[in-house]
């Protein structure tokens, strides 16, 4: 089996406080997120919305580029967002069918 890993922004609502990521398994993250399982940034803000994710098939390249991410301005992620999720709808549901 393919082992799949994600780089992933999370969103307390439209144009809220973003959050950048990587995992293994965007769904169980996505979860923790969601549910504020793990004490943190995300759960002290309320970012539970999974807005945009790029998947990888090696660690090293969905590293690089959750560093990449977190080192662009603001407005550049909310377009970066909005060209896959124009409507910033939550993105949870499209990654629990896969």
């Amino acid at each position: 089996m393919r082992r799949c890993y994600w780089t992933y922004i999370m969103a307390s609502k439209r144009n809220g406080t973003l959050y950048v990521g990587v995992t293994s398994d965007i769904v169980r993250r996505t979860w923790q997120h969601r549910e504020g399982i793990i004490p943190g940034f995300t759960k002290t803000y309320g970012v539970k919305m999974l807005v945009y994710f790029e998947q990888f098939d090696d660690v090293r390249f969905a590293i690089s580029r959750e560093k990449r991410l977190k080192f662009y301005r603001r407005r550049w992620k909310i377009r970066l967002i909005e060209s896959m999720n124009p409507e910033w709808r939550d993105l949870y549901e499209l990654v629990t069918a896969r």
